[in-house]
């Protein structure tokens, strides 16, 4: 039954991608590829250290968190106008980023592996969180709720909670929070 539910939460957060490159492809969306393609390796590091430590079935949300991002990233380039100009905070961003995920190869420990997975994954998502709180309209929230739906559904079907098999999720949680407040900020203060 838990696996039923991992799949479940797994489809739902696949499900607000297609809105999501749809309107890459019309323009409306101006994805930070920087964010995107980082978002792809620091879950794919996650993915790779909790499966590594054992974990099974609850990395589901977090093996989606890689695929999700990289197709998002490839979709990202098929429409030049859905181009976000990257800045050097952008670029900042990124390089420390990459810098926590070669302390993750230095340490090897699954842990700590994930703990930099996470430090890296705030660098990566620092440019979309303040892309969106400044520029609300180049984002849209419908990927956001369902990708934040499914790992809510995950959750559900894990039996373990230790900090390999919930540590990403609980912050992949709590990013798309964020995100959606970012995004909705004006109004939610009105």
């Amino acid at each position: 039954m838990k696996e039923l539910i991992m799949i479940i939460g797994g489809i739902v957060q696949s499900i607000g991608v297609i809105p999501y490159i749809k309107e890459i492809k019309q323009g409306t969306t101006k994805p930070n590829k920087i964010s995107w393609l980082m978002w792809t390796i620091a879950p794919l590091i996650a993915t790779i250290a909790a499966f590594s430590g054992g974990v099974r079935w609850s990395i589901v949300p977090v093996l989606m968190a890689t695929l999700i991002p990289i197709s998002i990233f490839i979709a990202s380039f098929m429409n030049k106008e859905s181009y976000w100009k990257i800045e050097k905070f952008d670029y900042i961003c990124g390089l420390l980023s990459l810098i926590t995920l070669i302390f993750w190869y230095i340490t090897k420990n699954p842990i700590v592996a994930i703990s930099f997975a996470i430090i890296s994954d705030i660098f990566a998502a620092t440019p979309t969180v303040t892309k969106s709180y400044k520029y609300p309209e180049t984002e849209t929230s419908t990927f956001y709720v369902f990708f934040l739906m499914g790992i809510l559904i995950s959750f559900i079907g894990t039996k373990t909670l230790d900090f390999t098999s919930h540590a990403f999720s609980i912050y992949l949680i709590l990013l798309q929070i964020v995100i959606l407040f970012s995004l909705h900020h004006k109004k939610l203060i009105k």
